[in-house]
């Protein structure tokens, strides 16, 4: 039996990620040599929405935005973390040797996140009623 240096293991990776290149390439390249390329004054000018544009681009965003932003990124990450634990439940009593830990890991993760929601809630940071421009 003939060994390989451990190396070789990656050569299929390798060529997956070249393949991916070379077609993306090919693509991009095709495109640009087939395509038609005809430039004109409305497809130079700033597009908005389909509207023309109106005022500044260098607006001011209420602070109030990014802490919106901010909070649905953290949210959104609190979702991610709970799919897998959906995906093993029915096997954490076999892997924790407890019925219910699993269960009540969650429980005790989903009151963090219920207690950051409460506190946000109470700052006001999602009543959009009463912006003023900032916190």
């Amino acid at each position: 039996m003939q060994t390989y240096p451990y190396i070789w293991q990656y050569l299929p990776l390798v060529l997956q990620v070249l393949v991916a290149i070379g077609l993306a390439g090919g693509m991009v390249g095709a495109s640009f040599l087939i395509g038609k390329h005809k430039n004109s004054r409305t497809k130079g000018g700033a597009y908005e929405c389909g509207m023309d544009p109106v005022g500044d681009a260098r607006g001011r965003f209420s602070v109030r935005f990014y802490m919106v932003a901010m909070l649905f990124i953290l949210f959104d990450v609190e979702a991610v973390f709970m799919l897998p634990w959906a995906v093993i439940f029915k096997q954490l009593p076999a892997i924790t040797g407890n019925h219910m830990f699993g269960f009540w890991e969650m429980f005790v993760y989903l009151l963090f996140v219920a207690v950051g929601l409460f506190y946000v809630w109470k700052k006001g940071i999602l009543d959009w009623a009463n912006d003023k421009g900032d916190l």
